[in-house]
């Protein structure tokens, strides 16, 4: 089974999670891009869809799902989205995608976050992909020198500007022992916008995908 069909599973299995009178998050990345294809499916079961960034807003709208404000909605009852590393504690990395804090806002809107992920996403330690920063332009130089002193190697990510105008940092050869220290050191660095390190608000559900179905973890 390649990787898109395990993402596939990992969506599907999500759709149970969607009931009638849903106010639903809806995240970013590949993963997600394939529970958008299933979402008409569950339509008339959603009251608001709130979106994470402006390419899945495309994406939905596509499908002809009308797509809301979080400001409009208030809280909403379910996130659905996907992780780029996730541990058995619920502790993710995001922000491959560059939405990380769209969707750092929408998961603490949300009464259950839940999580899709193909099994190569589910590690031991988080840190082997790098972690993504948002920061604003101006701070970025002075960012890069302070993740250097937490023995990170911070790139910048070239040619690329968030939904929210920022720019973001990769945040190289980190082992993240500690996911919730970590991340309010670096949200209290001024400049930073947000880490992509979701441990303050763990998943509460992992959807995970491998060659003999979707494994169910819950926090």
């Amino acid at each position: 089974m390649d990787q898109t069909e395990k993402k596939r599973q990992a969506a599907r299995a999500a759709l149970e999670y969607i009931e009638m009178g849903t106010a639903l998050g809806v995240g970013t990345g590949s993963t997600v891009n394939e529970l958008i294809e299933l979402l008409p499916e569950v339509a008339d079961r959603l009251t608001s869809v709130v979106s994470s960034s402006s390419e899945t807003t495309r994406r939905l709208l596509a499908k002809g799902i009308e797509v809301s404000e979080l400001n409009s909605v208030g809280d909403l009852d379910l996130y659905i989205d996907g992780a780029d590393e996730a541990t058995k504690h619920f502790h993710l990395i995001k922000g491959g995608g560059g939405a990380l804090t769209r969707e750092k806002v929408i998961a603490a809107a949300s009464r259950k976050f839940v999580c899709i992920i193909d099994d190569s996403k589910l590690v031991g330690m988080l840190g082997g992909f790098p972690l993504p920063v948002e920061v604003i332009p101006m701070a970025q130089a002075y960012i890069a020198r302070q993740i250097i002193r937490y023995r990170g190697q911070p790139i910048w990510r070239e040619d690329f500007v968030t939904d929210n105008g920022n720019h973001i940092i990769d945040v190289h050869n980190l082992s993240i022992a500690n996911p919730v220290e970590m991340e309010a050191r670096f949200n209290q660095l001024p400049g930073v916008v947000t880490a992509g390190l979701f441990a303050n608000r763990p998943a509460d559900v992992l959807l995970v995908a491998g060659r003999d179905g979707v494994r169910t973890m819950q926090r």
